[in-house]
């Protein structure tokens, strides 16, 4: 009895145990079952519209543009930096184009001057693709959207630009120890002209500048070279020692002009003085002789001595013939005077 009492005891309480178990377990997991309807649907729903967006929305990078084509042609050139809407693929597909600034070289190229001589010489184009439109679906045309297809395109036309544009220019004109005569600017410039229009047109691209990288000369022009300035260099010196000789000529010729001059001026003054000399002379001379005849006359007799007889003179005269009467006899008296009487 008690066994089975004690045994009922525990299947009731096992029982009783399990029940409430189930019971729980049931009431705690009934919300669990309730929400995935409607929380898968709102998840699918979200991601479906995160992946349309994703599909739809196109972003235009700095330095680029896109261009949307539209079943494998282009519709539109989208080309400000940002967020754009376009159907998803297979619709329209976006497609990035390059607009940055690109250099391309020409290499050394081997070309003909116009007087006959070969220079090497290599240029540069620093170029980019026009941010228009129409300059970008031509640049996608004609190289396939491929920068270094159009690089080596542009090196070919840049080469035959150079042959053409070096024919126009002389060797003196790119090479010249006077750099007044140096025309590297003009030789840019005209290949600039020989390749702009071409690019622009041809394959969108639009040249931001060129240059000449490398010039330089083959042993055969570079002898003919040093000849040439060995011979401008004669000439020159020919010409200023010619320049120095007719400037001295000059200069010779004016001091001998001046000279004359000069002593034209200073006879014309002596000839003055003298003859104003001469006048004052003889109005002394005729003071003189009307003061005093006798001495006078012995005065210009010893000055007529003193300017014959020097002292190599030898004369052989009579003693009582003028002038050297007068070292005789000595001065005339005066009539009515006797040096005999005290």
């Amino acid at each position: 009895m008690s066994s089975h009492t004690a045994h009922g005891h525990d299947h009731d309480h096992d029982h009783d145990h399990d029940h409430d178990h189930d019971h729980h377990r049931d009431h705690v997991e009934t919300p669990d079952r309730a929400r995935p309807a409607w929380v898968r649907v709102g998840v699918a729903l979200l991601l479906v519209l995160i992946m349309a967006a994703t599909a739809c929305l196109v972003q235009v990078r700095v330095g680029e543009a896109t261009v949307i084509t539209r079943f494998g042609n282009p519709s539109r050139v989208l080309i400000e930096p940002g967020l754009n809407w376009r159907w998803p693929v297979p619709f329209e597909a976006a497609v990035p184009v390059d607009l940055r600034l690109r250099t391309t070289s020409s290499g050394l190229q081997d070309v003909g001057t116009r007087d006959g001589l070969r220079i090497i010489v290599q240029a540069y184009v620093a170029w980019q693709v026009a941010a228009d439109p129409q300059s970008i679906q031509l640049f996608m045309r004609a190289v396939q959207n491929q920068p270094d297809e159009a690089a080596r395109q542009i090196r070919t036309l840049v080469g035959s630009a150079l042959e053409t544009t070096a024919s126009g220019f002389e060797l003196a004109d790119l090479v010249n120890v006077d750099a007044s005569r140096v025309r590297i600017d003009a030789f840019e410039q005209r290949l600039r002209e020989q390749i702009e229009q071409q690019l622009i047109t041809s394959y969108g691209v639009r040249v931001v500048q060129v240059g000449i990288e490398r010039l330089t000369l083959p042993k055969v022009t570079l002898e003919a070279t040093v000849d040439r300035m060995r011979a401008e260099r004669e000439t020159i010196a020919t010409e200023r020692t010619a320049e120095g000789k007719r400037k001295a000529a000059e200069i010779q010729s004016a001091a001998e002009r001046d000279a004359r001059i000069l002593q034209a001026d200073a006879s014309v003054k002596a000839a003055q003085i003298q003859a104003q000399s001469q006048v004052q002379a003889a109005d002394i001379y005729a003071k003189a002789y009307a003061g005093a005849p006798q001495l006078y006359t012995l005065l210009r007799s010893l000055d007529t001595l003193g300017s014959v007889i020097n002292p190599g003179t030898k004369l052989v005269l009579r003693t009582d013939a003028a002038p050297f009467r007068a070292l005789v006899e000595g001065p005339v008296q005066p009539a009515g005077v006797d040096h005999g009487r005290p």
